[in-house]
């Protein structure tokens, strides 16, 4: 019986795919637990139609990424910090710290977690970070920390 997953089944296959299984494992398994429907002619034509607007809403979705990625590339947040004698922070500059330095000069809201920092920053000076924004798209930033 060729059956359309609902939802990743292991050793079967991927949410979205056409497999077919045995006629028992399919009703007494996968469609009671609600993890495949019957590949009928209206439910193969309705994963198509979800397939292309999937598609789509990916291509849209990375192309406003790649755009935000060129937008970030000429923007400069200025985050002010406390510092010792020796000009070392006291503590250091979080992502979340650049994330709210972003919505606040620049009004872009962007997750901390998607904000890369390869090593703390602890000192003053100009530093670039690395924003990855979408699958394969990243844009770099610049974060400036100054004396308060």
């Amino acid at each position: 019986m060729k059956v359309i997953l609902n939802a990743d089944v292991k050793g079967q296959g991927k949410k979205g795919q056409i497999v077919t299984v045995s006629d028992g494992y399919a009703r007494n398994f996968l469609f009671p637990k609600n993890l495949a429907k019957e590949a009928t002619a209206d439910n193969l034509n309705a994963a198509k139609i979800k397939e292309a607007a999937d598609a789509a809403r990916i291509a849209r979705e990375k192309a406003a990424a790649e755009e935000l990625a060129k937008k970030l590339g000429g923007l400069v947040a200025e985050i002010t910090a406390k510092a010792g004698s020796n000009g070392r922070l006291f503590g250091s500059i979080t992502t979340a710290d650049i994330a709210d330095a972003l919505k606040k000069q620049h009004k872009i809201e962007i997750d901390r977690h998607k904000i890369v920092l390869d090593e703390n920053i602890k000192q003053f000076g100009t530093y670039e970070v690395k924003v990855k924004l979408y699958a394969e798209v990243s844009g770099k930033l610049k974060v400036s920390v100054k004396e308060a």
